[in-house]
């Protein structure tokens, strides 16, 4: 086999080259899932398509690397064969998240130099044309050039993601292992989503076809989103749209959000679970965030929807005929049910 990675990268790297030759060197076959010695396979694919689409969570069990390998490909072949846009879009997410764990891990605890650069070859170069390097001075610190930063930067709303708070010098940023890892959160989504949707299986194994049908109908209630979208004013129905998308929301957008959902009676977790569809989403920043806004941390202040006047100057404003009336989103609908 021509494995260059140790076989624990493939474990956890399974979308690299190496990971697909293998399969490619044992000349295996579909076919071969239908007997009985890869149900295991099989059913522990499908748990983890449920634990990330269904309870939220990021999937970080790990197996030998054969059984890692495979049952990543089954995942696939499911997501493939359920072919809901949005459920895909959420498992991709899971998945980057997945890899972000993993990488931000073995980047920060590898010895090794030859090994820690053969890993950011394969991740950040040969997937993904970055060209990420080791500062020579400190292991633990990457850099690279102004123009990728940016790139990849500019999607994020935090301050802390602003060249000028960064540190540069000539012509490179420097990052630690988590940011780096970080910027290319989107790129692997997006690699994750193009692997499903461009898969070609003319014939699906039946017991993998078993699984997927009974995942499609648990997923069914769990792919969208919980509210009716009669019940929105269209600020808000815009804000939810847009992360059904996997798309960035602007902080005001993502304040607007969150204060409205809690003065609607959603819990903090209800909120949170909100966010989870973001390019940068993070969990515990994301809910520390909404704890603050409900007034269970910080200054224990609760705050406010803001007004229709402050959305208007941020353009966050989609006022229909239905929003007449109304000086606050949290009115909306209010007149017409009384």
């Amino acid at each position: 086999m021509s494995i260059i990675l140790g076989k624990d990268d493939l474990a956890k790297y399974p979308f690299l080259e190496e990971a697909g030759n293998y399969i490619r060197e044992t000349h295996f076959d579909l076919d071969e899932f239908n007997r009985s010695e890869f149900l295991h396979i099989i059913e522990r694919a499908s748990k983890r398509i449920e634990f990330e689409l269904i309870q939220g969570k990021v999937f970080i069990d790990l197996e030998k690397y054969d059984i890692e390998l495979f049952t990543f490909l089954v995942s696939l072949i499911i997501m493939n064969y359920i072919n809901e846009d949005s459920a895909i879009k959420k498992f991709s997410l899971f998945e980057a998240m997945r890899v972000e764990k993993f990488l931000v891990s073995d980047l920060s605890k590898e010895k090794d130099l030859t090994r820690k650069n053969l890993l950011i070859s394969k991740v950040f170069r040969d997937l993904f044309q970055l060209d990420v390097e080791l500062d020579p001075k400190n292991n633990h610190l990457f850099k690279m050039n102004i123009s990728d930063y940016l790139i990849r930067a500019t999607s994020f709303n935090e301050e802390e993601w602003k060249l000028i708070g960064r540190a540069v010098d000539n012509g490179y940023v420097y990052l630690d292992g988590d940011e780096t890892v970080r910027l290319i959160r989107y790129e692997i989504y997006n690699l994750m989503y193009n692997r499903i949707k461009n898969m070609n299986i003319t014939k699906i194994p039946e017991q993998i076809k078993i699984h997927a049908v009974l995942i499609k109908n648990k997923l069914a209630p769990a792919i969208r989103y919980s509210h009716t979208t009669t019940d929105l004013p269209p600020c808000i129905k815009k804000a939810l749209e847009l992360l059904n998308k996997n798309e960035n929301l602007p902080h005001s957008a993502r304040f607007m959000l969150a204060t409205y959902m809690l003065s609607s009676g959603k819990s903090v977790d209800d909120v949170v679970l909100l966010f989870q569809n973001a390019p940068d989403y993070n969990e515990k920043i994301t809910k520390y965030q909404v704890e603050h806004l409900a007034g269970k941390k910080g200054s224990q202040t609760k705050y406010s929807v803001p007004a229709c006047s402050k959305l208007v100057n941020e353009n966050l404003c989609y006022a229909t005929i239905d929003c007449r009336g109304i000086t606050n989103p949290i009115q909306f609908g209010r007149k017409n049910r009384k």
